[in-house]
């Protein structure tokens, strides 16, 4: 009996084992292959990845002098990264990031890389959910931990390069990544209800619209919310960025889209007519008040 527990105690580790690697490599729907889940360096140079992994990481010229400052105090922090093997930003930045990362000789046994996927149900997720309350609204994403905890982070590309960036952040300078609306709202959504940040509107409008990389930077972070199915804070981001660009056709697609999932019909359709005062000819919007109609019969 003992014998039979202890087997069946191992076939479950090894099958939680599986679990957490399987599914690394997969197709797409266009037939592209792409990886998926905690991947290593060798993951991207074995397969059809290495033809841009390779050339990225040959053609980087690495800082020697910014890079002999990192070697002595990158090892006490341990890196979290997310990518997308199908995203341009991620073919550019991760392997020269590894470069970087081997000119310091940093612990691999530090590092974590984990490739989320693109599509509509699994959007910025991975198949075991590593970036689930990280903020992964855009890849790369390279997170510097210390004893445990944030110290910060660099956001789909470096603001001078990723050396003096990974400097900035180890030396205690003055650092803040890109996409600070983003950020600062997801930090809002972690530490406040929506009903007082209702209340704080008007302030809250007029503070992002002086940092806010355009109508696309919130809509992306709204669109990690809905797939991660926190609708309440989605709708609240995209109506927030409504009121951000009232000009721009696209914010009112993305809150139509969420009311229409929500199943508030009402609202989804008055958003797409929205749409449509601001872009007659707008093929999705059309379509989506066709649909919506349809449904309401």
């Amino acid at each position: 009996m003992k014998r039979t527990v202890t087997l069946f105690i191992l076939l479950l580790n090894l099958l939680f084992s599986f679990s957490q690697t399987a599914n690394k490599l997969t197709v797409d729907k266009k037939g592209n292959e792409l990886l998926l889940g905690r991947i290593t360096k060798s993951d991207l140079t074995n397969n059809t990845f290495n033809t841009w992994f390779s050339k990225n990481y040959n053609d980087y010229l690495v800082n020697k002098n910014i890079t002999k400052q990192l070697k002595d105090s990158l090892n006490q922090y341990e890196i979290k990264v997310f990518l997308g093997t199908w995203c341009g930003d991620s073919k550019k930045e991760i392997p020269r990031f590894y470069k970087v990362l081997d000119a310091t000789k940093f612990p691999e046994n530090q590092l974590q890389v984990i490739a989320v996927n693109r599509t509509k149900e699994a959007y910025k997720q991975s198949p075991n959910n590593e970036e689930k309350g990280l903020n992964i609204h855009r890849v790369p994403t390279f997170i510097f931990y210390k004893n445990g905890k944030e110290v910060n982070r660099i956001v789909e590309h470096p603001k001078e390069t990723l050396e003096r960036d990974m400097l900035n952040i180890l030396t205690k300078n003055k650092y803040t990544s890109n996409y600070m609306a983003a950020n600062y709202m997801h930090y809002l959504l972690s530490s406040k209800t929506l009903d007082s940040l209702k209340l704080e509107e008007s302030i809250l409008v007029s503070r992002l619209a002086e940092f806010v990389k355009g109508s696309r930077e919130l809509n992306t972070f709204g669109y990690s919310l809905l797939r991660s199915n926190q609708t309440e804070k989605a709708l609240y981001v995209f109506d927030l960025n409504t009121k951000i660009f009232p000009y721009k056709h696209n914010v009112y697609d993305s809150l139509g889209e969420a009311y229409f999932e929500a199943k508030n019909y009402t609202e989804a359709l008055k958003n797409y007519y929205k749409v449509l005062s601001l872009k007659p000819d707008d093929k999705n919007a059309v379509s989506m008040v066709e649909k919506i109609n349809q449904v309401i019969k």
